[in-house]
Formats: structure tokens, C-alpha cells, sequence
């Protein structure tokens, strides 16, 4: 299986931090998120990863090249960035031909195990699958509404969300997802490709798995002290 890792962000919020530091290697118990993400991605079954990069991408590229183990990794340099769903629709070739692949937020941080997210799209039989949680803050989120086990509706950051059921960005799709993607670029997931998949997309819980979104020094640092004291439970 393959995945992309989306990690071209500018971390604008996680500022001065970011100044220097790529947002994907920003580090959560001694240990980037980028090389997190790939342990949980291989642990998931996943052989190979395209990462995309913008921001301090030569840090990226030195910390990839001096990596070892799997799964393989490969970058893909975007000069001017693409949006999450325009890094997909430019990188089409990456899944051509596979049954499925992933497609993750780096700059999330989450202890789930990938492999319940892979098994439900393979069983739902549906063109899409992607994860939900319980957010602190609907409104900075994409708000699900679900039906059966299917999004029967989803608005990216709404000013007046219904619910906090809410987008995890971690999601498996069908390649064939990848013509709907529209353009000129850039396009996002949440904003241009979720809301054509209302009814046809199904939604697995992250349950009582870890999840935060790392977007502030402050959230950066509750974070860390959850993931250190889930490690070591």
C-alpha cells in the first residue's frame, strides 16, 4: 500500500518555532512527527510514502536522506504549494493502479492505529473512507454529519457548526477520487473534495485514541505532556 504524507505547511500558527524549524519535524518525545507518521505508517502495512515539501523542505530532505528503515520515501518539492488535495491530483501517477491508498496530515498528531481506518474501507466497499473525532473547537474544524456509517454531510470550518464531530485528516481513497479533484490549483481536501463525497464516503471514530492537531506553541506543549504520559502508561 501507499500513502502521502502532507507536509508542506508553512506553520505559520507555531511561530517563531517554525522559523527554523519545518512543522513535520517538530519534535514530540525527542522524536520528529514526520518520523512518527512513517512508523505508523509502515506499522500499517504502508511500503512506500510520498511526502510533500515547501518550507525549509532542505531540512526535510537531509533528515529523509539520513533516515533508515521503512517504509520508502519519496519528496515531492513544491515550490509554489498545491493545497492538500492539488499535492494528490499533481502526484496521481504516485497511486496509479492501487486498490487504495492513505493520505495523512502530518502536522496531526495521533496515537490510532492506521490499519483500523485501512480494514474499514476495504469492508465498506466505499469509494473513500476518513476518521473523526470529538473537537475541542467545531469551528476551526470540517464538521461531519453522519448517516449510517456514511458522511451525510460535512462543512469545512463553519461559523455555526451543528455538531463536534469533526474531520481527523486521515483518510483512504479510491484513486479514481483523483479525477474529481477540480482545477486551477491550488485545491484543498477539506474545502474542494470532501463535500463531493457526501453520501458516498464512509466515517470511521478515532475512538479513545490520541489526537491533536499541533497548530500553537501552547498546543504543542498540552500535546507533548499527553503523548509523554500515554508512552509511558
Amino acid at each position: 500500500m501507499k500513502a502521502f504524507l502532507l507536509a508542506a505547511g508553512l506553520g505559520t500558527r507555531l511561530r517563531p518555532i517554525t522559523d527554523t524549524v519545518p512543522k513535520c519535524l517538530v519534535e514530540i518525545g525527542g522524536r520528529p512527527m514526520l518520523d512518527i507518521w512513517l512508523d505508523a505508517l509502515a506499522a500499517a502495512g504502508v511500503e512506500e510514502v510520498l511526502v510533500n515539501t515547501h518550507h525549509l523542505a532542505g531540512l526535510v530532505r537531509a533528515h529523509v536522506e539520513a533516515r533508515s528503515g521503512p517504509p520508502i520515501v519519496r519528496l515531492s518539492h513544491e515550490p509554489v504549494l498545491l493545497g492538500s488535495a492539488g499535492t494528490l491530483l499533481v502526484n496521481r501517477d504516485f497511486v496509479a493502479g492501487e486498490e487504495a491508498f492513505l493520505a495523512v496530515n502530518a502536522d496531526n498528531l495521533t496515537d490510532a492505529d492506521l490499519r483500523v481506518l485501512v480494514d474499514a474501507h476495504r469492508e465498506s466497499g466505499a469509494v473513500a473512507t476518513i476518521s473523526v473525532f470529538r473537537a475541542p473547537e467545531p469551528s476551526a474544524c470540517g464538521i461531519v454529519e453522519v448517516a449510517g456509517g456514511r458522511m451525510a454531510g460535512f462543512v469545512e470550518k463553519p461559523a455555526h457548526p451543528t455538531s463536534d464531530l469533526a474531520n481527523a485528516g486521515l483518510y483512504v481513497f479510491d484513486p479514481a477520487l483523483l479525477a474529481e479533484i477540480p482545477e486551477p490549483l491550488p485545491r484543498d481536501i477539506g474545502f474542494d473534495l470532501l463535500p463531493r463525497l457526501v453520501g458516498r464516503a464512509a466515517v470511521v471514530p478515532l475512538g479513545d485514541a490520541f489526537f491533536a492537531d499541533i497548530g500553537t506553541p501552547a498546543a504543542l506543549e498540552a500535546a507533548r505532556a499527553v503523548w509523554k504520559s500515554r508512552t509511558l502508561a
